[in-house]
C-alpha cells in the first residue's frame, strides 16, 4: 500500500496543487490507515475501514480529527477506485462521527484595537508585527495567505492585495486604511534590511516568516493585551468575518472575501452573531424589556 500512497500524494501535489502541511497530514492519516488494515489494498473491505475509526476514537482521539482520517482514506480510496486499483471504494458508505458543533471565537473591537496596537518601540520588528496583525484583521487572511505574500501583491495606492489561497486559487481583496499606514511604516523600516527575495514579512533572519512565526506573534500580543484562550491568526479571520457581519454584511460578500468555496463554511458566523442580534433586538423593540431602560 506505501506505494499507492506515494503516488496519491504525488497526484495531490501536482494536480490539485496541495500545501506540505496538507501532504504531511494525508501522509500520516493513511500510514495509520495501513498500519491497521495490515492487507493488500484490494482486500480491503468496509469492515476495516469502519474498525479503523472506530480505533481511532477508542484510543483517544476526537471525532473531528477521526473524521478526517476518514475523509483522508476515502479520498485514498477513491483515487484507487479512478486508476483501476480497486473496483469501488470500500469506505463510501462509511457514517463519518458526528461532533459537536463549535463556534469560532473571536475579538471584540476594543481587543481588536488593542492588540493591534499593542506592538510598540522603534524598529523593524514592531512595525513587522503591526502591520501583520492589521493586515490578518484588515482583510481576514489566513494563516498561510499572509506568510506567503509577496512585496509586489500589495497595491497599497488602490488599496488592494493579491492573496494566493486553497489550491492557489487567487483572489483579490481590499485593504483598510489603519492596515496601508503600518504596511507602508514597515515598508520604509524594511529598506534597512536590504533583502531584495521578493517576501513581504520577513523574521529577524531576513528571511521569509514561516506560518508558526505569523502565529507566534498573533499569540504574543493576545497575552500581552490579556486575552486568555485559544487566540491565532485564524482568530482574526473570525473576527473580522463576524465584525463585517455583525456591520450589516451579506454571506455572499463574506463567502468572497474569505475565499470559502462554499457558503455553508461561512454560515457558522451566523451562529456566532445571536448574540449581538439579541443584542439589537432588546434595544430597539418596544416590548422586549424595560421601557425605563431604554430611556
Amino acid at each position: 500500500m506505501k506505494e499507492q500512497i506515494e503516488k496519491f500524494l504525488r497526484y495531490l501535489e501536482i494536480e490539485n496543487a496541495a500545501s506540505k502541511h496538507t501532504l504531511r497530514a494525508y501522509r500520516k492519516d493513511l500510514e495509520s490507515f495501513s498500519d491497521y488494515a495490515g492487507r493488500k489494498t484490494e482486500d480491503i473491505e468496509m469492515i476495516d475501514v469502519r474498525g479503523f475509526v472506530a480505533q481511532q476514537i477508542k484510543n483517544g482521539l476526537n471525532k473531528a480529527t477521526a473524521g478526517r482520517r476518514l475523509s483522508s482514506v476515502r479520498s485514498f480510496l477513491n483515487f484507487l477506485c479512478r486508476e483501476g486499483y480497486i473496483k469501488s471504494n470500500p469506505a463510501k458508505l462509511v457514517t463519518t462521527p458526528k461532533t459537536e458543533k463549535r463556534l469560532p471565537n473571536f475579538l471584540s473591537v476594543d481587543d481588536v484595537f488593542s492588540l493591534v496596537e499593542k506592538p510598540d518601540g522603534i524598529g523593524v520588528l514592531p512595525a513587522r508585527d503591526r502591520a501583520i496583525l492589521e493586515q490578518l484583521y484588515s482583510s481576514g487572511l489566513r494563516v498561510s495567505e499572509i506568510a506567503g505574500l509577496n512585496v509586489d501583491d500589495l497595491n497599497t495606492r488602490e488599496g488592494l492585495v493579491k492573496v494566493r489561497g486553497k489550491g492557489r486559487k487567487e483572489r483579490i481583496l481590499p485593504i483598510g486604511s489603519k492596515a496601508i499606514d503600518a504596511i507602508k511604516t514597515y515598508a520604509v523600516e524594511k529598506l534597512l534590511l536590504k533583502k531584495k527575495d521578493g517576501a513581504m514579512f520577513l523574521n529577524r533572519m531576513g528571511a521569509r516568516l514561516s506560518d508558526r512565526g505569523v502565529r507566534r506573534i498573533v499569540v504574543k500580543y493576545s497575552r500581552l493585551i490579556g486575552v486568555n484562550g485559544q487566540i491565532g491568526p485564524h482568530t482574526l479571520r473570525h473576527t473580522f468575518a463576524s465584525h463585517l457581519l455583525q456591520a450589516g454584511a451579506d454571506l455572499r460578500t463574506i463567502q468572497e472575501l474569505l475565499g470559502h468555496s462554499s457558503l455553508s463554511t461561512t454560515q457558522k458566523y451566523t451562529h456566532i452573531d445571536i448574540t449581538h442580534l439579541m443584542d439589537v433586538y432588546d434595544k430597539a423593540h418596544p416590548l422586549s424589556g424595560d421601557e425605563d431602560e431604554k430611556k
